[in-house]
């Protein structure tokens, strides 16, 4: 991976998240902003991604989850959302290799109804290709929606004859996308908005969560690093009171 920034000394970060959550937002108002179309600014946001990645494998996190197309993102205009699949298999294309030798795992958590079937199949040579590194699992919650998890996963439930009395907060979980994976223990959402947006709305019940103004395709190492100190800060009691 290529060369970190200097962080910002004057940063204390004395603890990070084991697994990060983005809502990479602000894509489109950063290219509006600059008098671009939308889709260069989602072109921006995607080549963002790389810098957060090595930078989150620089400061310890072991779980990146990124909310890269929402199910209610289908609503978009259609040449929106026709380039922003297109952008997805050309960034598979390009980057798997490079993801893959710098010990990336991807993971996909969404549904594969309706991504075309050439892109389903990029999307799941890429989860097979990398399924044994174990630097960094790079999870890309695409085509995702959290209430659509939930109802995906008690249809499972549902279907595997799961009875009544043996459902446990474990065992529903282990029946989502992100089943096997730990709840994230922080969820940054750029751009300035204060909405979880239907984004692992499950994991997220006692995670730390950090909003900045800064849009998606801005937000460098040292922006992430703001947050990181932030989180260093929060006292995470998940319900008990912490004795001093």
């Amino acid at each position: 991976m290529s060369t970190q920034r200097q962080p910002d000394s004057t940063l204390e970060i004395t603890a990070t998240p084991y697994h990060l959550g983005i809502i990479m937002d602000g894509n489109g108002r950063w290219a509006q902003a600059r008098g671009l179309p939308r889709l260069a600014g989602h072109q921006a946001g995607v080549d963002n991604i790389r810098r957060i990645l090595e930078h989150c494998v620089h400061r310890g996190v072991r779980v990146l989850t990124i909310y890269a197309f929402s199910t209610e993102n289908w609503q978009r205009p259609p040449e929106e959302v026709s380039g922003l699949m297109r952008l997805l298999g050309l960034t598979i294309q390009r980057q798997l290799n490079e993801l893959n030798n710098n010990g990336v795992k991807i993971l996909h958590s969404g549904r594969m109804e309706g991504i075309h079937h050439h892109l389903q199949k990029q999307i799941l040579n890429a989860l097979e290709v990398t399924k044994h590194n174990d630097r960094i699992i790079l999870n890309v919650a695409f085509n995702y929606g959290g209430r659509a998890e939930i109802l995906d996963a008690v249809r499972h439930i549902i279907q595997d004859g799961i009875a009544p009395e043996q459902l446990s907060e474990e065992l529903f979980t282990n029946y989502l996308y992100t089943g096997g994976l730990p709840d994230p223990d922080l969820i940054v959402r750029t751009g300035g908005e204060w909405r979880l947006s239907n984004f692992l709305i499950w994991q997220a019940a006692y995670a730390e969560y950090y909003t900045t103004p800064t849009y998606w395709p801005d937000f460098d190492e040292q922006e992430l690093d703001k947050a990181f100190a932030e989180y260093s800060q929060r006292e995470r009691r998940f319900g008990r009171v912490l004795q001093k």
